[in-house]
This record gives C-alpha cells, structure tokens and sequence, in this order.
C-alpha cells in the first residue's frame, strides 16, 4: 500500500492567483520576444535618424562580404590585441564567431567625402588603409545586437571600433548616441556593452556618457569572482523595469 507525500494542497483562491501570476509572466515573455523580433526585423535602423545618413551602410552579420570582414578583423587585432593581452588569441576566436552571426547587426563608418556638409555630421576625412570596395575606406564600427537581460529586451553593444585617426573628434560618442536612440526607438529598456578592465581609455570614454557598472556585471554579482574576472559590464538604462533590474545605485565606473 502507498500513500502520497507532501504538504497540504494550495486552496483554490491561491491556485488561481498563482495562474494569474503565470499567465502574466507568459504573456510579458511573448511581448518581448515580440520587441526584440520586431527590431531585429528592420533592416536600416538610420532611416529615422535623417542626422546619421552619413553613416548609411547596415549590415547583417551572415551577409558580410569577405573585403569587409577582413577589415573588421584587422581592427579588432589592432585594437583589442593589447587589453586582451594573453587572451586575445581565444578570445579573437569568438569575436570572429561573433560578427558572422545572423543576429549580428552593424552601422559602417566610411570616410567621409566632400559631398557630406551638415552641421549635425562629422566631415572630418579620415583617411584609412582598409579600403573595402568602390574604393571606400571603412574607418569604424559598431556591432550591436537585440537582445534579452534579466528580462528586459536591451540594445547590446557587442563592438564600437574605430581607427586610430578617427578618434579623438566626437565619433565615438555620436555613434553611442545612435545606439541610444535606435534602442528607444525599438522600446528597449537599455543598452548595455561589455568592457576590458585594462582597456582605462575606453573606461574613461563611458564613464563620461554616464554608464555604470550593471548588476549583472561579476563584480556585482559576486565581488570574489569579480576580481579574477577581466571585463565589466555595463549598462544605461530607459525605464523603471531596466532600472531596478540592471543598475546598482550609486555605482560607476570608478567604484570596485
């Protein structure tokens, strides 16, 4: 003879508020999976943003051609070869992963030509030796993903890289301003990116467009493995919901 185990059942009133609880977090799973399918599904996020033109190539990771792989390559080598430091040779493994990827979306930056006069773009003619078709020179950047972090869709920043004759003149920055406005306009809740300890140059540059260590960064997490941990991760977040979920209050770059 068996009897059942157990303690004693939920009475129906709590049954069917557990129900209600489930069917909630069903139906905020499905809207975001439609978020983040809905901006995934857009194949020029510039078209809202008449201000970027200049930068008016997108690209989808598994639709690269091989000239401007191999430039996205190089730049990577030459300037993450040195905050990896012994980890780069591994970790330029995944990178190259990484960009191919069908979820993989980017925004090209070409030099600048003549024909591009606005006071709301750079014109500055950078000139580059990764000349990728119709003699175009690609001088930056930016792979950037939809995705999902504690359950918040987020504009993941997976790399913004430029050369090193186009820094120092506000790309950088008007580039992540881009990511910001395409993350809002797609309803993303943040945009979030991954940065090397070493790398006190890139630090600084977020630091200034005021992003913050995230929760979800290992340092955060737990401070004792954060410490054998090389990157952190950080976020700038649009809403309440991210908020909570994503950031730490009262914490930036310099703290830890």
């Amino acid at each position: 003879m068996s009897s059942k185990q157990g303690g004693k059942a939920k009475p129906l009133k709590q049954l069917k508020v557990d129900k209600k609880e489930d069917d909630e977090v069903l139906e905020k799973q499905k809207a975001i999976e439609e978020i983040i399918k809905s901006a995934s599904a857009i194949k020029d996020h510039l078209t809202s943003f008449v201000a970027f033109r200049q930068y008016d190539r997108n690209g989808f990771g598994d639709q690269l051609s091989s000239p401007v792989k191999k430039c996205i390559q190089n730049l990577l080598k030459v300037n993450m070869e040195d905050p990896y430091g012994p980890e780069w040779p591994m970790e330029e493994k995944v990178k190259r992963r990484e960009m191919v990827a069908p979820e993989a979306r980017y925004i090209f930056v070409w030099e600048a030509s003549d024909d591009f006069v606005s006071d709301n773009i750079l014109t500055h003619d950078y000139r580059s030796n990764c000349q990728c078709s119709d003699k175009k020179h690609l001088v930056g950047f930016v792979h950037f993903r939809f995705t999902v972090e504690e359950d918040i869709p987020v504009t993941y920043v997976y790399e913004l890289q430029l050369e090193n004759c186009a820094r120092g003149k506000g790309l950088g920055k008007f580039l992540m301003q881009l990511m910001e406005l395409i993350a809002c306009k797609n309803r993303m809740g943040a945009v979030m990116l991954t940065v090397q300890k070493s790398n006190t140059a890139a630090i600084n540059f977020y630091n200034k467009l005021r992003y913050i260590i995230s929760a979800t960064s290992p340092s955060k997490v737990d401070p004792l493995i954060g410490v054998e941990k090389s990157y952190e991760i950080l976020c700038k977040t649009f809403t309440s919901d991210a908020k909570s979920k994503l950031e730490e209050i009262s914490c930036n770059l310099k703290d830890g």
